[in-house]
């Protein structure tokens, strides 16, 4: 067979006629085929925007498959999704909601949504716009819609799921039609994914007759090198601990730690905007305690996936020890078969206040109970990294990594206890020992690329941290651009987190103007919130002149309140009533102009 090519038909005369005898049902399943081919070789071209052309056929079901992540985990699981449904021969455009404009949704047929949840449960930033969008007096009737959605959460939360809940009633209000009932994945959410995944390919192929994979943009990755491919979240760097510094005063009721760590040999590379992912191990006197209540040594040989190690080791660093939740008491009272702990798992009110104050140790010291080593080590999740916003910029580090870490503790029953990632951090690795860790991009998080660019930033507690990196990368860049800070912690003498470094800043020119919410040091409370009322006029003026709003902090308290006044700012200023205000706010959300890391 002759194998002469020409760069506008790359294929022979006898491939041609072979092609152009298929029936378009074969050319669009043959398109899927090779391209998946290709994709297993790692020879796919660069992947950004390409367009596969095949036969067009007759009303082609178009699927859309959108992301809303948080970490990443969303964005990986509709990225497979995106690729098993190209490789079925199905046409589908791939998107994260941060770049998708959300009006667009009124005209889409076939979508297929990941989200992820950030604080307590609620729509990842990145996923703001669109459901702002559909929650306001814009949202479109959607009757023509079908759609499925997969929520990505922690059990440990009440609202577990809550962004996908929202999303799947919101979209069935508007009229859409479940292609199928919504599932909710938990933290080990890798096999309930891939179940859905393969769910949905066989849904879609069965609604339509002649698949096809015009305009079909592949997720599978770029060809070019990946700098960070080395070292990710299944394959961490030992990093060293060059510094642990308490930075809250002597008689502050807050343990705020800087931390500082080498990188130098990984080819780690971060942006400020970024976190780094921990992995952690566990306290071993909680280790301890959990074996003695349930009548155990630690010795004993468990599995976990094919690996077969001992008790002890798997409850130090493999299995989650801290987090409680309502499953776990529910699960457990039964095993035990403890009638007091299964009154408490049936009072809905009085399970979650429990759960909340307490961790999954002290379950099993306030209730102790025997078990096997199995049945304990299926009673309990896979471990999961913590991550933390990063306080530095590299221009300003070089191959250091820094983080602003606050050391959760509290009591339970006398003891006490300190936070899983928090106190192995704080108390448990010295310097000069390795930590675990990777980088978890968050581009839902970038100062703006123009440096002459306004920035105001808003942030309580350890949430100054990826502040502290905007400002140095700010400076080492020489940027134009005006930097405004409105921090707030309790005192001033005793929880102003990074003091001198912010008045050097205001020296050198980087700090352009600053709000201090001192809560406590006054008898009426000040909060940063407060701050932002008091400067409405000079706010407004700033997002007139096209200044980027950041936000970083609690989620379930300062975000929201944070958020409240701005939208009080914008009203009053702007003569928008409430509905507006939430149409400028989201608006400057799409632009990219209103990012908030919030947790």
């Amino acid at each position: 067979m002759s194998t002469n090519t020409t760069n506008e038909f790359p294929f022979s005369a006898e491939t041609a006629r072979i092609l152009n005898d298929l029936a378009p049902l074969q050319l669009a399943w043959l398109s899927g085929y090779c391209w998946a081919k290709a994709a297993a070789s790692g020879a796919q071209p660069e992947t950004a925007g390409v367009l596969i052309q095949s036969a067009p056929t007759a009303e082609p079901l178009a699927v859309t498959v959108l992301s809303a992540s948080q970490t990443g985990n969303a964005k990986s699981v509709a990225d497979k999704l995106a690729q098993q449904l190209s490789a079925a021969g199905i046409g589908v455009k791939r998107s994260a909601l941060k770049d998708y404009k959300a009006k667009n949704i009124a005209t889409e047929k076939c979508l297929l949504l990941v989200t992820s949840t950030q604080g307590e449960g609620e729509v990842p930033e990145e996923g703001l716009p669109l459901y702002k969008f559909l929650q306001g007096r814009k949202a479109p009737d959607l009757s023509g819609l079908e759609y499925a959605v997969l929520g990505l959460g922690d059990s440990s939360y009440p609202q577990f799921c809550r962004a996908g809940k929202d999303f799947d009633q919101r979209l069935s209000e508007l009229g859409a039609k479940a292609l199928a009932p919504r599932t909710d994945a938990d933290l080990d959410f890798t096999a309930t994914a891939d179940g859905w995944i393969e769910n949905m390919v066989r849904i879609i192929q069965q609604k339509t007759t002649t698949s096809t994979a015009v305009n079909a943009i592949s997720p599978v990755a770029s060809n070019k090198a990946d700098p960070q491919a080395v070292f990710d979240r299944q394959h961490p760097f030992a990093a060293t601990l060059l510094t642990n510094q308490k930075i809250t005063g002597r008689h502050s009721q807050k343990d705020v730690r800087h931390i500082e760590l080498d990188l130098s040999g990984s080819g780690l590379s971060y942006q400020p905007g970024d976190a780094l992912g921990v992995w952690f191990e566990n306290d071993p006197l909680l280790v301890e305690e959990i074996l003695h209540g349930s009548g155990l040594s630690g010795e004993e040989e468990i599995k976990i996936q094919d690996e077969v190690l001992p008790l002890r080791t798997a409850l130090l660093s493999r299995l989650e020890i801290s987090q409680n939740t309502p499953s776990f008491v529910k699960q457990y009272a039964e095993q035990i078969d403890n009638s007091e702990l299964k009154a408490l798992a049936a009072e809905g009110e009085k399970l979650q206040a429990y759960v909340q104050s307490t961790m999954l140790a002290d379950v099993v010291a306030d209730y102790p109970g025997k078990l096997s080593a199995t049945q304990l080590a299926n009673l309990l999740r896979p471990l999961q990294p913590r991550l933390y916003s990063i306080s530095s910029a590299a221009e300003e580090v070089g191959e250091e990594v820094h983080l602003t870490l606050g050391a959760l503790r509290f009591e339970h029953r006398g003891k006490t206890r300190s936070g899983a990632a928090s106190g192995y951090l704080a108390d448990r690795v010295r310097e000069g020992d390795s930590i675990n860790i990777f980088i978890e991009s968050n581009e839902n998080f970038r100062l703006p690329e123009q440096q002459d660019k306004p920035v105001i930033m808003i942030g309580s507690g350890t949430g100054i941290a990826p502040f502290r990196a905007f400002v140095q990368q700010r400076a080492a860049q020489q940027a134009s651009g005006e930097n405004w800070l409105i921090f707030g912690n309790p005192h001033f003498t005793q929880d102003f987190l990074y003091q001198l470094e912010w008045q050097q800043f205001v020296k050198e020119g980087y700090l352009h103007k600053y709000d201090f919410a001192w809560s406590r040091d006054q008898a009426q409370k000040i909060y940063v919130q407060d701050k932002i009322r008091h400067n409405a006029d000079e706010l407004w003026q700033w997002l007139q002149r096209g200044a980027h709003l950041y936000v970083c902090g609690d989620a379930s308290g300062m975000a929201k309140a944070v958020e409240t006044a701005l939208l009080e700012v914008i009203g009053e200023k702007g003569g928008f009533d409430n509905e507006g205000a939430e149409e400028y706010l989201n608006e400057l959300r799409e632009q990219g102009r209103y990012q908030r890391d919030i947790y």
